[in-house]
């Protein structure tokens, strides 16, 4: 192998990759960055066997061939390299870099020894998912995602695939979050639940292209993402993700909408005192709008009324704020509605600009 490179390029595909490397695997090749130079490109790829990335970059190839070195290493060897254009050349298990008076080797191992990873995704057989709509999504649901481990499949996200579209879907049993997007050419109706780290991946890889190439590799339980210059791969959760449909309420008694930023400011007020009382806060429903109450034995109380259009029986219940609070981040719009059945059953929150969007949060039973 032997071609001509940016220093800047070549960095930046190396940070992206270093992140899919893992030094503590049973395969010491795993540690390492693969590095394939053929027909005007550089390909770098790492993975950790459950998720993989593959990025290509433009370099002046003189000698086809590949090799894998040390992630870290190499990755903190360019940063330090001044800017511009780099040499690299490899023998056997060892790849020698040159730039503007530096002169490195790095000893690496034999590329035959790391593992396939998909390093292009055929347009023909690949669904295309619109970029913005896609990553608009995810944030409305990811961060209903568990972290407790115990329960692997609540770490993800599900995907439903119909023709009509996708539906993405997060709980962490607390509270769970629905978004639905548009996509055409949904030949197969599928169930897959996509790890919450690759999701979060996307966002970084997207760039300006309007849509994003997705594979879903149903024999190896695996899906990759197309980019301009970069596949992401990843291995599915397994397990059954839960009825969500079942604890959609079938039917609410009391509707109420309120401003999105003035519901915000009052959360934020009240979750001062709420912090010291296992985050409570108390919502008091009633035909003149909303009163919302905290109190702590260590620093005081609070209560405040906000305006807000109400429909049907007056109400008493209490929510956690944090899950309060991560909601009304999630609102596009200005206006926040929630319609409740009873003080046990969870609160259904929505967007009145988004239909699309649905989120709901139980509350937390409390002592009259």
């Amino acid at each position: 192998m032997k071609l001509k490179i940016l220093q800047e390029n070549f960095y930046k595909a190396l940070s992206n990759a270093s992140r899919f490397s893992s030094v503590r695997a049973q395969l010491p090749v795993l540690g390492n960055i693969f590095l394939k130079a053929g027909k005007g490109k550089l390909i770098i790829s790492s993975t950790n066997l459950e998720v993989s990335l593959s990025t290509s970059i433009g370099a002046q190839i003189e000698e086809e061939g590949e090799i894998t070195v040390p992630a870290r290493a190499i990755t903190e060897i360019v940063a330090n390299l001044a800017p511009g254009t780099l040499s690299l050349s490899s023998e056997k298990e060892q790849i020698k870099i040159e730039s503007q008076g530096s002169k490195l080797n790095v000893l690496g191992m034999n590329a035959s020894d790391f593992p396939p990873v998909p390093q292009k995704i055929e347009t023909k057989g690949s669904l295309l998912i619109p970029k913005g709509p896609f990553q608009s999504a995810l944030t409305q649901v990811i961060f209903a995602t568990s972290i407790d481990e115990t329960r692997p499949v609540l770490t993800g996200v599900l995907a439903i695939f119909k023709k009509e579209g996708i539906t993405m879907v997060a709980t962490d049993g607390f509270r769970l979050s629905q978004k639905k997007i548009a996509v055409k050419g949904i030949e197969k109706s599928i169930q897959i639940v996509l790890p919450k780290g690759v999701l979060l991946e996307i966002s970084k890889f997207a760039g300006e292209e309007s849509d994003v190439l997705f594979v879903h590799k149903e024999s190896e339980h695996q899906v990759s993402f197309g980019f301009a210059d970069a596949v992401l791969s990843s291995r599915l959760l397994e397990g059954e993700f839960p009825n969500f449909e079942k604890i959609m309420p079938k039917e609410t008694t009391t509707k109420v909408n309120l401003d999105k930023e003035d519901f915000l400011r009052v959360i934020k007020l009240a979750s001062v005192f709420a912090r010291d009382s296992a985050n409570i806060v108390k919502l008091a429903i009633n035909k003149n709008g909303v009163t919302v109450t905290a109190e702590s034995s260590q620093s005081g109380n609070q209560k405040t009324e906000l305006d807000a259009k109400v429909e049907g029986k007056e109400l008493e219940i209490a929510f956690n704020f944090r899950f309060l609070e991560d909601f009304l981040h999630s609102v596009k719009g200005e206006s926040v509605s929630i319609a409740f059945s009873n003080p046990n059953a969870p609160g259904v929150f929505t967007d009145p600009q988004d239909n699309a969007f649905i989120h709901l949060i139980m509350p937390v039973r409390i002592q009259a």
